[in-house]
């Protein structure tokens, strides 16, 4: 099937290197991104290039993840979405993206590898599996793993 792609959005540098590092090493490809308006850029140009994004929800900028996720979605609705916050999920009910997942920081690694893989394969492997186009090799300075 070929490995997945996954944008990650996190502003605090070593909560975003751990999930890097993680997904990594559980086979993905990786960009991290440290801001909502790079991640939304980013996007723009690739397209249908990932697989799923792992947003933090509060970003300290002027883009929330809500706004990553939605942005997101309307290029691809099959892009998986995983949201990350300190605070509790009440609000990722009410204002998430349709199947999207959330985990409670603080984590550890493996739970966002969970979430991603649930993320891209929300039939929880009883249905067909997403073909996500990796993305073209003008990304590839950013994108690890």
């Amino acid at each position: 099937m070929g490995r997945r792609t996954i944008l990650v959005v996190e502003d605090e540098m070593l909560i975003g290197a751990m999930i890097e590092d993680a997904l990594i090493e559980a086979g993905y490809r990786v960009a991290l991104l440290t801001s909502g308006e790079e991640a939304m850029a980013l996007l723009d140009e690739a397209a249908t290039g990932f697989g799923a994004v792992v947003t933090d929800i509060r970003l300290g900028n002027g883009c929330s993840g809500w706004d990553v996720a939605r942005f997101a979605r309307e290029r691809d609705l099959s892009v998986g979405v995983v949201y990350v916050s300190g605070d509790s999920g009440a609000e990722w009910y009410s204002r998430g993206v349709p199947g999207s997942l959330f985990v409670q920081k603080p984590f550890a690694g493996s739970r966002i590898v969970t979430a991603v893989t649930a993320a891209l394969d929300p039939t929880g492997g009883s249905g067909p599996r997403r073909d996500v186009r990796a993305p073209s090799d003008q990304f590839d300075n950013r994108i690890r793993g």
